[in-house]
């Protein structure tokens, strides 16, 4: 995945997080914090999936509703 398309993978997801219903504000003010931090970093795009997957299961949903799912 090209740097270019991981970080706009990474603002989609911390868009949607912020509008997200099925987060609590801990959720969400936890789940932008690792966001920004992976987008900081460039980290590998699945061990951010797998690292928002442990706050909520919703993030399943979230990703295949961004088509970034698998």
């Amino acid at each position: 995945m090209s740097a270019h398309k991981h970080k706009e993978h990474l603002a989609k997801i911390k868009d949607a997080v912020t509008k997200a219903k099925d987060l609590n504000e801990s959720q969400k003010s936890d789940s932008v914090k690792r966001i920004e931090e992976w987008y900081e970093e460039d980290k590998s795009f699945g061990l951010l999936k797998e690292e928002l997957l442990e706050i909520s299961e919703y993030f399943e949903i979230l990703f295949a509703e961004l088509g970034l799912s698998k």
